[in-house]
């Protein structure tokens, strides 16, 4: 009898063994456990699980979230500006669930697979962050203005995610204008570009200029300097050879006597009188 009821609680706890459901609940995942016949069939009774989860799948299943940084990059999609202008956004969004949340987020979306709801959803709210945003600035202020519209929208979205439980890390807005303001900006930036270069070349020529005068500024000044130089080269020259001209020509002239010369009282003086 012993022996009897010892087999049936072997098979009995067999049968529990075979009959439990297991998961393991990955790394940077966070596991749910639901109950798939309870008083609201699931909708409310929902418990956050981790590690190893034995469960009944007669009438609880186990799913998981992953609760790591994700980076998806959303189709583009057109908006207009506040004076009509068409803007190309191609927007890539990181997001991940807010830590113990997934429960939340299970019970509103029911959606086994997460993607499926940053996929579509959390899609919706990108593309109407963007369409409320842009509409309150004119073309020129998205040219002019694009990182306070990019905040701007980044707060608004980071709130309308958090409502969801999810947070934003970080968000590319991906703008792209229309070909029309990308012409006319091309068009001003190779103006502009064309007004400093010949901003610079008439620098480049005045400086040149400049350059030229004080040359011949110096050139001017070395001539003066060294006319100066000759001419009281010459003077002194002239004047130390004025003496021997005059000499030399006395000497040409001298009838070789002594010469004679008038004394105070107007009595012609022998100058050899006076040699001694």
């Amino acid at each position: 009898m012993k022996n009897k009821n010892l087999v049936m609680a072997l098979m009995c706890a067999l049968f529990v063994l075979t009959s439990c459901g297991y998961e393991r609940i990955d790394a940077g995942h966070e596991g749910m456990k639901v109950n798939l016949y309870g008083s609201s069939k699931g909708v409310d009774d929902v418990s956050l699980v981790t590690g190893a989860v034995w469960y009944n799948p007669f009438t609880e299943d186990v799913f998981q979230y992953p609760t790591h940084v994700i980076t998806v990059d959303y189709e583009p999609f057109t908006v207009n500006a506040k004076d009509g202008s068409s803007f190309t956004v191609d927007p890539t969004v990181s997001l991940k669930i807010v830590d113990g949340k997934s429960p939340q987020v299970f019970i509103k979306y029911r959606k086994n697979d997460l993607n499926e709801v940053i996929e579509t959803t959390l899609y919706n709210y990108v593309k109407n962050a963007f369409r409320i945003q842009l509409n309150n600035y004119t073309t020129d202020e998205l040219v002019s203005k694009r990182e306070e519209f990019e905040k701007a929208i980044e707060d608004r979205l980071a709130g309308e995610l958090n409502a969801e439980c999810f947070q934003l890390e970080q968000m590319t807005s991906g703008l792209q204008y229309p070909n029309s303001l990308v012409k006319a900006i091309d068009a001003k930036n190779a103006a502009v570009q064309e007004a400093q270069r010949a901003a610079n070349e008439v620098l480049k020529i005045e400086a040149e200029a400049r350059k030229k005068v004080a040359q011949a500024q110096g050139e001017a000044d070395a001539l003066r300097i060294k006319g100066n130089a000759e001419s009281e080269y010459n003077r002194k020259i002239s004047a130390s050879l004025s003496g021997l001209i005059i000499q030399q020509e006395m000497i040409k002239k001298w009838d070789g006597k002594t010469p004679v010369f008038m004394g105070a009282s107007n009595t012609m003086l022998d100058a050899s009188k006076f040699v001694q």
